[in-house]
This record gives C-alpha cells, sequence and structure tokens, in this order.
C-alpha cells in the first residue's frame, strides 16, 4: 500500500519558517501573501493485510518519530 503523511503545525503555534518564506515572497514582490504554514510530507510504502492496519501502523509511526504530537497534527492518506 501507499500512503501520503501531512504533517503541520497546530493552529496557534507560531510557525517561524512559514513566516520566514512569507516574508521572502514579498521580498520578491508576491505582496498578495499574507500568510505560509509550512509543514512535512511524506510519502510511504507499507506491506499491510488491510487499510485499517496501515492506517493504525502509521499513526504509531507518526506518534513515534514523523510527528511531535504536542504541537503537530498529521493527515493520514491510503491508497
Amino acid at each position: 500500500m501507499k500512503a501520503r503523511v501531512y504533517v503541520s503545525l497546530k493552529a496557534g503555534i507560531f510557525d517561524p519558517q512559514g513566516s520566514t518564506i512569507q516574508q521572502a515572497l514579498n521580498g520578491l514582490g508576491f505582496s498578495g501573501v499574507s500568510k505560509v504554514h509550512a509543514g512535512k510530507y511524506f510519502e510511504i510504502e507499507l506491506d499491510s493485510s488491510s487499510q485499517a492496519d496501515a492506517a493504525q501502523q502509521l499513526s504509531k509511526m507518526c506518534d513515534q518519530l514523523l510527528a511531535n504530537p504536542t504541537i503537530e497534527q498529521y493527515r493520514i492518506e491510503i491508497e
């Protein structure tokens, strides 16, 4: 199975990388950009007997390594 994992900061958490990108875009003349949120994206291929099992494995991966559950949230898509 192939999965996509999107990790982003939770609402209310300051995003210094997004802020820096937004300022750089404004400096390049893209003045209409008012906010940027930076995140992480992973494509993962895994052997799994079912989609439910894959979702459980991926959630554990996110909780233990791919995301910091204290300040980040994640979304999983499985093909």
